[in-house]
């Protein structure tokens, strides 16, 4: 894995956010939204089967609710039981006049038991990097390990996609790049109101520019990219097929809003368990033939199948999903006889 491009927030601080590496493989096919003002939902969330929860202070909680919240999440990260879960506060954006109190208050409140802050309508690295410069500094002043907090970035419009590989680059912290397609519709006058769907009138998938930019972005600096919210929450068969879309593309994830989502993410995101198996076999069977007591070949046959270095390379992407998946297999590779 390369290493993104050292910010300057980096280069203020010594020993700053560099200092420890984030995780930027978690587990993340489906990442719950849990409103930061609702104890209820906060309690209901830590039994969810989703990989990731983010616990939200930006448009779940009213402006009103805003400060309350963020001690109640405070509470709930320390004393609440998430095993298995990445952890995520998503504060309010950079424009606001809440941003910094979410951070403070949040991070000091509760750093050891939280994983990343989501930074929402990210538009240029300057935010990023403003971010990471106020982490590293409540890390130092409260003893906490230096860096160890990660950053999820949220692109939700025009000028934000323009300087998507910018905010890619712009900090150690950063572990994703999330596509916010609610506000994005909204930003470039989109002709439609159904958030996830496609516009009336465009025959062609009017995403696909948006998520492969964002996907580019994040897999050139080795990021996760994951997608937004479908918002017909009943309609478990629609966000199938829009969660369909993106895994396709090689998304790593999507965000729930209700726990009926959960389970079709998980899925969705995941290989097959045949896919699975076949990704481990292809592995083991490059190793053994490229080793010594295999022939030392380049290449070989699996059955009907020809594999080489490219072949090993797809199946590492297919395994890594499926072993973050907590997949067992069903097949093992056999040695051929002499």
């Amino acid at each position: 894995m390369t290493t993104a491009h050292p910010s300057p927030a980096t280069a203020l601080a010594a020993g700053g956010s560099a200092a420890h590496p984030v995780d930027r493989l978690r587990p993340r096919r489906s990442c719950l939204a849990v409103p930061g003002s609702s104890p209820r939902f906060l309690e209901k969330a830590q039994g969810l089967p989703a990989d990731q929860v983010f616990l939200d202070l930006e448009d779940a909680c009213a402006p009103l609710a805003k400060p309350e919240a963020r001690h109640t999440l405070v509470k709930f990260l320390n004393e609440g039981d998430w095993t298995g879960k990445t952890r995520v506060v998503r504060v309010n954006d950079w424009t606001t006049e809440w941003t910094y109190r979410d951070v403070v208050t949040v991070v000091e409140g509760a750093g050891p038991n939280l994983d990343c802050i989501m930074l929402p309508k990210v538009q240029n690295a300057q935010q990023i990097v403003a971010l990471d410069l106020l982490l590293t500094q409540i890390e130092k002043t409260m003893g906490f390990e230096v860096g160890r907090i990660g950053i999820e970035a949220q692109i939700e419009n025009a000028q934000g996609l323009n300087n998507v590989n910018e905010i890619a680059q712009a900090s150690p912290r950063i572990e994703t790049i999330i596509f916010g397609p609610a506000d994005f519709m909204a930003s470039i006058n989109m002709k439609s109101l159904v958030v996830g769907e496609q516009p009336p009138g465009y025959p062609a998938d009017a995403y696909h520019y948006i998520l492969m930019k964002i996907l580019m972005a994040a897999r050139a600096n080795d990021l996760q990219a994951i997608d937004g919210p479908y918002l017909q929450i009943r309609n478990v068969d629609g966000f199938r097929e829009v969660a369909g879309r993106a895994a396709a593309l090689g998304f790593d994830g999507k965000w729930v809003l209700h726990p009926g989502q959960i389970d079709a993410a998980n899925e969705v995101f995941s290989p097959s368990q045949e896919d699975y198996d076949h990704a481990e076999l292809i592995l083991d069977a490059y190793e053994y033939y490229t080793s010594e007591a295999g022939g030392k070949k380049g290449s070989a046959m699996l059955g009907d199948e020809m594999i080489d270095e490219a072949s090993r390379k797809m199946a590492l992407v297919v395994a890594g999903k499926g072993r973050a998946a907590g997949m067992q297999r069903t097949s093992t590779f056999e040695i051929p006889e002499a």
